[in-house]
């Protein structure tokens, strides 16, 4: 399974939406512009995208909500004990009130990992935030065993994109 995402203008990723009505696309909007996704098995629609494998999944992408996009640059080197973690995660975050899915991505063409989680709604992300199943799967954080304080595993800060995926009427 594969995820692309391009970006643009809200008012023309609809129309590449509504051109392939028949992929499984979802049209998010976000502060700094809105971002189409495309998960397919086969080839994406669009000219230039952002090309990922996804690594681990659950749940269904869905056309309501708000999504996260935690973006995680990791270096060559530290790639088989990043993808390790996630594979081997608790997958506490499939229990949470609110959640809808997630999709670990690899990057296809940059270094930079993708956590894809969608949630209902904004307070659902925010109380996984701050429950004890987040506590649980970030432990480790800061601590000797945490990747975090691994020499190598990580060429950049990590950072944080966030979207609202709009009801169309």
């Amino acid at each position: 399974m594969n995820v692309f995402i391009t970006s643009g203008t809200y008012d023309f990723l609809k129309t590449i939406k509504q051109k392939h009505a028949a992929e499984k696309m979802v049209l998010m909007d976000g502060a700094e512009g809105a971002a189409l996704i495309h998960e397919t098995n086969g080839k994406t629609v669009f000219s230039s995208p952002r090309r990922y494998e996804v690594v681990d999944t659950s749940g269904e992408i869905g056309e309501r909500g708000y999504v996260v996009l935690n973006n995680i640059p990791v270096t060559d080197e530290g790639r088989p004990l990043f993808e390790h973690r996630f594979k081997n995660r608790a997958g506490a975050i499939e229990n949470e009130p609110g959640f809808v899915s997630i999709r670990v991505l690899r990057p296809l063409d940059s270094d930079t990992y993708v956590i894809f989680t969608q949630w209902e709604n904004v307070k659902a992300f925010e109380n996984w935030k701050s429950s004890e199943a987040y506590n649980q799967a970030h432990k480790k954080r800061g601590t000797e065993e945490g990747l975090d304080k691994r020499p190598n595993i990580f060429s950049g800060a990590s950072y944080l994109t966030t979207f609202t995926v709009p009801e169309e009427n």
